[in-house]
């Protein structure tokens, strides 16, 4: 006879779990986007800028500014938007996680990721800034496909966050439990120093790139359980990496210190941070804060030297001189360690 047990989970740990999946689903379907582009040339989409226009009109309050000021006001009201989706989304699928509703991985990647499309298509539709009923198969698959990544994602890092309650068994019988390793039959324990040192690395690491704070974990945590999903989280973090270490060479990519380029840098190395903890049955608030903080080293040290290196060097050479750098700190950081 089984029985099913967990710990109680507030509603502000269950709005933040949800929160910190739908900003790191945003981060890959940003990196992904970037990507389709630098493959095919296409320009950005200004959809997300000219409904949040229309939205600000409808209620009352336009965009203010002329010329070269609006547009820059309406961009990063774009941005913003994006961002207000995807985290929303995420608390709306951590809500009803935690309401019971515990779908399959594959399952919840789908629906995570047709909630966020719903999100931006529809108040686009509504307000007249795009005609669903006019868009081509390729339209459909350009914009589905981003979002299937981000709720692949999403999925998956709230199941990290908030995982699955196990059955408990009568301990007699209980072979099963016995035969699990000892690190998943005990409760989390403190984060030792070492942990609390590569957390801050990969905050660092994702401070360059940030597809890498959670690429690393993703891909290096071959046997350990990091992020759950197995396969298919790492095929889509490796493919969000490609396509940001080939989009962070485009002269249109926005600065790692605006409003679209330094919050997924910050997420990620919390997330990252927070996965890592996970792999080594380690209590996660200090090694989150460590990546969080050293997410913003990262950004800030990367913006300083792709500005002094810049004047110096093509600014191609400085990218890649960075690309190895944050990888080498990713080796660093979630490469499993074995434990004294």
């Amino acid at each position: 006879m089984t029985s099913t047990t967990r710990s109680p989970r507030s509603p502000l740990g269950v709005i933040l779990a949800g929160a910190a999946s739908g900003a790191a689903g945003t981060t890959v379907l940003n990196a992904v986007t970037y990507g389709d582009m630098a493959v095919r040339g296409r320009a950005p989409s200004t959809v997300p800028e000219r409904t949040a226009t229309a939205l600000a009109e409808r209620l009352g309050r336009p965009v203010s500014g002329r010329g070269a000021e609006r547009a820059h006001h309406t961009t990063a009201l774009g941005a913003l938007s994006g961002y207000a989706a995807g985290v929303g989304v995420g608390k709306l699928v951590g809500l009803g996680r935690a309401a019971g509703l515990r779908m399959p991985a594959g399952l919840g990647g789908v629906v995570t990721g047709a909630l966020a499309m719903a999100a931006t298509d529809l108040p686009a539709h509504a307000l007249g800034v795009s005609d669903l009923r006019t868009w081509s198969t390729q339209d459909w698959v350009s914009d589905a496909l981003p979002h299937l990544a981000y709720g692949v994602v999403t999925h998956a890092t709230l199941c990290a966050l908030d995982p699955a309650p196990e059955p408990a068994r009568a301990p007699i019988v209980d072979l099963p439990s016995l035969n699990r390793p000892a690190a998943e039959r005990r409760a989390p324990s403190r984060a030792s120093a070492g942990l609390v040192l590569r957390s801050a690395l990969l905050g660092v690491a994702a401070g360059g790139r940030s597809t890498l704070g959670l690429a690393g974990p993703a891909l290096l945590s071959a046997g350990h359980r990091a992020l759950p999903g197995g396969g298919p989280v790492a095929a889509l973090s490796g493919f969000a990496l490609g396509g940001e270490l080939i989009a962070d060479k485009l002269p249109a990519m926005p600065s790692r210190l605006s409003a679209s380029g330094l919050p997924p840098r910050l997420v990620t190395g919390a997330v990252g941070a927070a996965a890592l903890a996970r792999r080594e049955h380690s209590r996660a608030l200090l090694p989150a804060l460590a990546g969080l903080a050293g997410a913003v080293a990262g950004s800030y040290a990367g913006a300083a030297w792709r500005a002094w290196a810049g004047e110096r060097v093509p600014d191609v050479d400085a990218a890649v001189v960075e690309d190895v750098a944050a990888a080498v700190l990713t080796l660093v950081a979630a490469l499993p360690h074995r434990r004294g």
